[in-house]
């Protein structure tokens, strides 16, 4: 199974559509056999299920999602577990152990963030794109 999470300096990237970076650990029976750090190369919200395809994904771990790559996942038949931060690493060995917390319902919708508007534990900052974390 490959698992792939939006990734940053060693932690999960909070906004799936703009993930410049994933990084793709194969895994068997529970354990990590390897894994590298994959470029997007600029591929934005909808190219990105493509790319994931391309590289024989199998489930996402991510932060902030919004609906429409929520909706593609699911159509290319990626599991999807959102609402995630931490250090990719520990986030992946959490999932493989059957421990890791997530949010059913996370999705990110920073087109319509109102100015002062907060999602779940961040800021949305609109100066920078959108959201910077955990959208719910």
């Amino acid at each position: 199974m490959k698992i792939a999470v939006p990734y940053e300096n060693g932690q999960v990237f909070q906004h799936f559509g703009h993930s410049a970076l994933f990084k793709i650990y194969d895994t068997e029976n529970g354990k990590i056999l390897s894994s590298e750090i994959v470029s997007s190369n600029g591929q934005g919200h909808g190219a990105l299920v493509g790319f994931l395809v391309q590289n024989g994904v199998n489930v996402v771990l991510c932060g902030g999602i919004g609906a429409g790559a929520q909706n593609a996942l699911a159509q290319a038949g990626i599991q999807l577990f959102g609402g995630i931060s931490g250090a990719a690493d520990s986030v992946v060995a959490d999932y493989l152990a059957g421990n890791l917390v997530f949010d059913p319902n996370a999705h990110c919708d920073h087109h319509s963030h109102e100015e002062g508007h907060t999602c779940g534990s961040h800021s949305c900052h609109e100066d920078k794109g959108g959201c910077t974390g955990n959208c719910h």
